[in-house]
């Protein structure tokens, strides 16, 4: 994840913005304040929204890890769906 200064951000937001979409990648932003911003796309954003979303609830996070650790171990079978 490449680090840039205010001044180089403001000075360059057009291609610091589209290497963040080309790339699909994130930028951090510091200041001498040691305030500090990341620039990502919209879509990266909203997917870490959700997943925290989804995490938060204790239940359901470990309904996910769970099903996780099982798709890594294989541990996984097919259902067929019944169709009208």
């Amino acid at each position: 994840m490449e680090i840039v200064n205010f001044t180089e951000a403001r000075n360059n937001l057009k291609s610091i913005l589209d290497r963040v979409y080309e790339n699909n990648e994130e930028i951090i932003i510091f200041r001498k304040n040691g305030q500090s911003f990341v620039i990502s796309n919209l879509s990266d954003y909203n997917a870490l929204k959700e997943t925290k979303y989804l995490l938060s609830n204790p239940h359901n996070k470990e309904r996910l890890l769970s099903s996780l650790k099982h798709a890594k171990e294989r541990k996984t079978f097919e259902k067929k769906l019944i169709s009208d």
